[in-house]
């Protein structure tokens, strides 16, 4: 089983977003730096608009 070490991209599956934690989302106020799991709750796809919940760890 690969290690998680928290910097892990994610990848919107409804649009292909990649949110990286090394860039964050400066946009909505999150900080380079800024771990998957820390973001709000009702933070939301910057492209489409999908909540977290839509979003898978990139491989």
């Amino acid at each position: 089983m690969r290690k998680v070490d928290g910097m892990d991209k994610w990848e919107c599956t409804a649009c292909g977003y990649i949110y990286d934690p090394a860039v964050g989302d400066p946009d909505s106020g999150i900080p380079p730096g800024t771990v998957f799991e820390d973001l709000p709750d009702d933070w939301i796809c910057p492209m489409c608009g999908v909540g977290k919940d839509e979003f898978r760890r990139v491989e």
